[in-house]
């Protein structure tokens, strides 16, 4: 990287985190695809470096690369997010700091590749990088086929948020159904708390299943989200959890299908979510309420010496 130099903070001051919006603001324009996920976006404001660490890529203290790292944590690998500014690419600065993050990251560290572009798999090639996972984007749109009746089994109540007197539930049955994830398990009540002051949140899309007999235990919830920075305005399954206790009772369906009514009626007229490639359960789940892969992001890893 002739004439780049980087640094590591666990925050950014304000300015730098301006900075690194607009970069990623120029970078999601230019390739048609976000080069990182809303937790990244989210962890600027944040100052623990157990949250991420962000490295930075400056030629003559302008801000031309950028990488996200989420610590490992449990039996997650560390993850890496990284974005180059379009006007200085084609100088092997992907490819220094996608290196860089990999190695703070240590053992298993992954980095995302959002939609699995060209240049991504050449820097994956470059640097002997494996698939490591697949995270699918499906969408359908929320006109044609029409969408199945909402059937609400009897024992559960379908309501929405009622506020933050909900959140404990819904961080028990959050954590217990992605315990497994890296990104979704985990939450706080900070991870709610930052969502819900996002300015696409809407109480009367975030919706609960709670049990009948005892309305103050939530079986399962569906969190729907609207993308107004696209044009026209896109629907999104944003969280779908179930209380594994609560398995094989049809909530999961009973519950997208409400989001996914509830995003027409708004006027939105397409609908996305993701999903991971190996979930087959939740492929066929999806696949049977019209939904198709729309695109593939991809996370590389290290080849394991063996």
């Amino acid at each position: 990287m002739s004439g780049v130099t980087t640094q590591w903070t666990d925050r950014p001051d304000a300015k730098t985190a301006s900075g690194i919006r607009d970069l990623l603001e120029r970078a999601a324009s230019t390739d048609g695809v976000a080069p990182v996920s809303e937790q990244t976006v989210l962890s600027l404001t944040s100052s623990d470096p157990a949250v991420a660490r962000h490295l930075l890529a400056l030629r003559e203290d302008v801000l031309v690369g950028y990488a996200n790292l989420v610590p490992a944590h449990g039996d997650h690998p560390a993850m890496a997010e990284v974005a180059v500014d379009p006007p200085a690419r084609g100088h092997g600065i992907g490819t220094d700091v996608v290196a860089l993050a990999l190695a703070a990251g240590g053992p298993g560290a992954r980095v995302w590749a959002h939609g699995d572009r060209a240049p991504a798999k050449a820097v994956a090639a470059r640097l002997g990088l494996r698939t490591a996972r697949e995270l699918w984007q499906m969408r359908r749109s929320l006109v044609t086929p029409e969408l199945p009746e909402l059937v609400v089994p009897d024992g559960t109540v379908l309501r929405t948020y009622a506020g933050p007197a909900d959140d404990a539930e819904l961080l028990r049955v959050n954590n217990a159904a992605f315990h497994w994830h890296p990104e979704q398990g985990g939450w706080t009540e900070r991870d709610i708390e930052a969502r819900r002051a996002e300015s696409w949140f809407d109480p009367k899309g975030l919706f609960l299943a709670v049990d009948a007999a005892d309305p103050g235990r939530v079986l399962g919830f569906h969190w729907t989200k609207v993308h107004y920075e696209q044009d026209p305005p896109i629907g999104e399954v944003y969280v779908v959890g179930i209380d594994p206790a609560a398995q094989g009772r049809g909530l999961g369906r009973l519950l997208t299908v409400a989001g996914l009514r509830h995003l027409r009626d708004s006027g939105r007229g397409e609908a996305l979510l993701y999903t991971e490639a190996d979930n087959t359960a939740a492929v066929r789940t999806y696949t049977r309420l019209g939904f198709a892969p729309a695109h593939i992001d991809v996370a590389y890893a290290v080849v394991a010496a063996e």
